[in-house]
């Protein structure tokens, strides 16, 4: 029997309802989930799809003790979304993928609710930043650390940030920036980051200096760079911030304290924490994190490494 007029177009009509039932952010999240899943399947030589949950566990297990359990969870979500679409189905609940989950989170020391960044302080992001050369990547990378730090920024909003949405001022530039976890209604939110008191730990000079080697002047501000320091047209994805990140961290061999992880968020809650130390008041590290909830602001202090020293021209950059 062939399909009908009448079939087809509720055939269609079914597929745009499927494409509305999540959120456009949600949506994206997934998709950088099952990119990341697939990367990760092609290195391991094993078949992302049709997802098998013994794949699944595999990759779990393979970044347990790097991520956040909730993370893990739902690049699960992730997977078994795209599995849904293909028609492939997933069984979340199988024992291949739940027993791993259980044994990562069975890790966690003792006591603790979960696993968190660590605070990238200030006396340890400038050896993070001379840590970077002044080839492409470095000059970027630089770019990326300082902002991330100044601006209090998530990865993703470093990873979606484009030429468009930075304005330069007469202390140092403005940030545009739209839809992200405190702003889900896409209103947009401005963050101002001040010039710093040292050019090698500045801000703005670092982001003029990146934008000026690569010469960019228009679309994504953090780009891929190819061998022999070819700047690419993509943007970084979230997964890229996260290895920058990650990768400079070991490159000066710092460690996070147990029960913790070294992550872009790090960069953030070393923001908090180097302000709190300077006793800026709590309302301007909030206007700066955009923090709705003073209790949330304040988890972010690692209480640990408040020895003073270091909202962003008060930072010590």
């Amino acid at each position: 029997m062939s399909i009908t007029h009448i079939g087809a177009k509720a055939l269609a009509k079914a597929d745009v309802l499927r494409d509305k039932a999540d959120r456009p952010a949600t949506v994206r999240a997934y998709g950088r989930d099952v990119d990341r899943y697939a990367a990760w399947c092609i290195r391991a030589g094993l078949t992302a799809f049709p997802a098998a949950p013994a794949v699944v566990g595999a990759y779990l297990a393979a970044h347990a003790g790097d991520f956040a359990h909730r993370t893990l969870v739902r690049w699960v979500a992730g997977i078994a979304w795209q599995a849904r679409r293909e028609g492939q189905g997933l069984d979340t609940k199988h024992t291949a993928i739940r027993d791993v989950l259980r044994g990562i989170n069975q890790e966690r020391p003792e006591g603790a609710s979960g696993r968190r960044a660590a605070a990238v302080t200030i006396d340890e992001l400038r050896p993070l930043v001379d840590s970077c050369g002044q080839d492409m990547a470095g000059v970027r990378d630089r770019a990326l650390l300082l902002v991330g730090f100044a601006g209090a920024l998530r990865r993703s909003e470093l990873a979606g940030l484009d030429v468009g949405d930075v304005r330069w001022t007469k202390s140092g530039l403005v940030l545009a920036l739209g839809r992200s976890k405190s702003d889900p209604d896409g209103k947009g939110v401005a963050v101002a980051i001040a010039g710093g008191r040292h050019p090698q730990t500045c801000p703005v000079t670092a982001l003029r200096a990146w934008l000026d080697k690569a010469k960019i002047s228009a679309g994504p501000v953090f780009r891929k760079v190819a061998r022999g320091g070819h700047v690419q047209k993509a943007r970084l994805s979230d997964g890229g911030v996260w290895q920058i990140v990650t990768r400079r961290c070991q490159a000066v061999g710092l460690k996070a304290p147990s029960g913790e992880y070294l992550s872009p968020h790090s960069l953030r809650a070393g923001f908090v924490t180097t302000a709190y130390a300077n006793q800026i008041p709590d309302e301007e590290i909030m206007d700066q994190t955009r923090h709705k909830s003073l209790a949330t602001m304040r988890g972010y202090v690692r209480r640990a490494k408040l020895k003073g020293g270091g909202a962003s021209g008060k930072v010590g950059l």
